[in-house]
């Protein structure tokens, strides 16, 4: 669990730098370069993300449950799951969505995490879904009185939102009929 918890600190920590000093990214660019901030950013990022993978791994070996989840919430956890990939799409393929969200990323993520904290109630889970549900809120409020960051996206069209809707859907039957059994062991049908 310690290293669950560790690399949970490292990634979100990372990625918490905008939240708790908006001026800090800019400043390290100016200071050290910005290939070499944005090298060691994402270093860090990697090393926490490993991290997470391996100490969740090494956590559901012995499960301790927080709560039972009621079964009947599996069904609300794979209508909250929906819209997540169609989301993360809108991110990089700017249309009615996005601006409707304005940050596509963050609400897939709050809605990635709570909808597996519906489904799962050990303390690994708790900590993977319930970390990133607290990031994602966080940054989200943040996002209210801090400059927005620039998002690389390809040009906004017509048909963007399209993309976003067929891509999403394509990618959420993908995981639900195999890759996500195969990617993390757990059926979630």
């Amino acid at each position: 669990m310690l290293i669950l918890i560790i690399g949970l600190l490292v990634f979100l920590g990372i990625h918490s730098v905008l939240i708790v000093k908006p001026d800090l990214g800019r400043s390290m660019a100016a200071r050290h370069g910005e290939n070499t901030w944005k090298g060691a950013y994402s270093a860090i990022a990697i090393i926490g993300l490993l991290l997470v993978i391996y100490g969740y791994g090494l956590a559901r070996q012995q499960p301790a449950a927080v709560y039972l989840p009621l079964p009947g919430l599996r069904h609300l956890t794979h209508l909250l799951m929906l819209p997540v990939f169609v989301l993360l799409f809108a991110t990089y393929f700017p249309g009615r969505i996005k601006s409707a969200t304005r940050h596509p990323m963050l609400w897939a993520t709050i809605l990635w995490a709570l909808a597996h904290l519906l489904s799962n109630g050990n303390w690994a889970d708790v900590l993977l879904f319930g970390g990133f549900l607290a990031w994602a809120a966080a940054d989200l409020i943040s996002m209210s009185w801090r400059p927005a960051k620039h998002i690389p996206t390809v040009p906004a069209g017509r048909f963007n939102d399209g993309v976003c809707i067929i891509g999403g859907l394509i990618v959420y039957a993908l995981f639900v009929g195999g890759l996500h059994r195969w990617l993390f062991g757990v059926a979630p049908m």
